[in-house]
């Protein structure tokens, strides 16, 4: 038996959940375990019964009774060698970093997790950076490119994320649009709705507010340029987080995003057929105080089809942090 005892938060483990920061701290402890300890208050914080999914506070004390030891491990594996491809292609993606956080320019056509059929993608080859392993706290679509944080610890990981829940970061975007939408600004206040597919069609489609399973969305937009009324630069600033949320508004209001067949937008001769969708600016909470705001430089395809449209853009400002 082991475990026995109180045990105090730390401060870098800030908003992990309880089940998580137990099975962190006893890697032998199963779900079904911790939330039996939790369920019968075997577990207690600060004296007091919560649920295996309370989060935590730095300070805060976690009464562990004793515990079964752990089945003995297999013999560990000689740590695999150090994936230098992965390693130089991360460094190419590096637009900030310090001892909290790492900020990437994710290229477009690279999966931010692993899938069904998926190899390689940008989870997995975070590993290359060493241990601590850095750890994602937000997601970018496949073929969308641009700014993307990553957490150098659990603690800094869950601090992020609850961010990201809370609505403190500020996301922009950057969009090429089928069209001109009218008004040329506004605020698209949409539910959405995911559905079943099939392979490649779209996987989320406008919803009444009142129907079942539907989520609010919410974007803001404006008209930066245009092209005649055949192609729009829009400026979009999400205010909810909900999966294809950009895609299905732009298509909602007449002025799908270029490259984006899954949603109506048909191709343009001349131009690249990749999704013209960009994380330009990611606003947020650092972890050791203020406020961090990184910009990330057009992909290729975009900058390409700027300048055969005629579009300024202003580069990227460098990181800050006030």
């Amino acid at each position: 038996m082991s475990g026995a005892g109180l045990r105090a938060v730390a401060e870098d483990e800030a908003d992990i959940r309880l089940d998580r920061w137990l099975r962190r701290h006893f890697p032998g402890l199963t779900q079904g375990v911790i939330q039996r300890l939790c369920r019968t208050g075997q577990i207690r914080v600060d004296g007091h019964r919560v649920a295996a999914s309370a989060r935590l506070a730095p300070g805060q004390s976690v009464r562990i009774p004793k515990l079964p030891d752990a089945p003995a491990a297999a013999p560990a594996r000689a740590p695999a060698a150090p994936d230098s491809t992965a390693r130089e292609a991360l460094e190419r993606m590096v637009l900030y970093r310090d001892d909290q956080v790492i900020v990437l320019n994710k290229p477009p056509g690279l999966p931010t997790q692993g899938g069904p059929g998926i190899q390689r993608h940008l989870d997995g080859m975070l590993a290359a950076f060493g241990d601590p392993r850095p750890r994602l706290v937000h997601r970018l679509d496949r073929d969308t490119s641009g700014v993307l944080v990553v957490a150098r610890t659990q603690g800094v990981a869950a601090r992020l994320a609850a961010a990201f829940r809370t609505r403190a970061v500020a996301k922009t975007y950057w969009a090429v649009v089928l069209g001109r939408p009218v008004p040329v600004a506004g605020r698209i206040d949409m539910a959405l709705l995911r559905h079943d597919p099939g392979p490649g069609g779209a996987r989320v489609a406008p919803a009444a507010a009142d129907e079942p399973d539907s989520v609010r969305a919410i974007t803001d937009y404006r008209t930066l340029d245009h092209a005649g009324r055949k192609l729009a630069w829009l400026e979009l600033l999400p205010q909810t987080g909900r999966t294809h949320q950009l895609r299905v508004h732009c298509a909602a209001i007449g002025a799908p995003i270029l490259g984006d067949d899954a949603y109506g937008a048909l191709p343009m001769e001349g131009l690249s057929p990749l999704l013209h969708l960009h994380a330009r600016r990611l606003e947020l909470p650092h972890p050791a105080g203020g406020v961090l705001a990184v910009e990330a430089p057009l992909p290729p395809h975009m900058a390409a089809t700027f300048r055969a449209l005629g579009f300024t853009a202003a580069p990227p400002c460098p990181p800050r942090r006030t």
